[in-house]
């Protein structure tokens, strides 16, 4: 179970990363080095499990939560444009409207769904 964890963090690793290889190494690196800390882990231990599945939650999370932007300057305005690939999860906003016109406060600034 622990290899095919970690099998999936690193392809995670390569989709959420691909064509920067700089994050990449670094990702890959920080993968390698957390599996090498809990590489003595026995198959009885009680900690594996959650190990286990906390290395599947990061894989999913780079997987479908993970955008990479690129600044793109066109006519003088600063934009950027987004790799959303086929993993990537797509909402449809139902999470974010808010009902009969509340309003929602984020660090003091006030939002509303009009």
């Amino acid at each position: 179970m622990a290899l095919a964890a970690y099998r999936h963090l690193l392809r995670s690793t390569r989709i959420a990363f691909q064509g920067d290889a700089q994050v990449l190494h670094a990702a890959r690196f920080q993968a390698r080095d957390a599996f090498r800390k809990n590489a003595a882990m026995q198959q009885g231990d009680p900690a594996l499990r959650p190990a286990i599945a906390h290395a599947e939650e990061v894989a999913k999370i780079l997987r479908e939560n993970v955008v990479q932007g690129k600044r793109v300057d066109r006519e003088g305005e600063e934009r950027y444009k987004l790799r959303i690939h086929e993993h990537t999860e797509r909402g449809d906003n139902d999470t974010v409207k808010m009902p009969n016109g509340q309003k929602v406060v984020i660090d003091g600034k006030k939002c509303s769904d009009r």
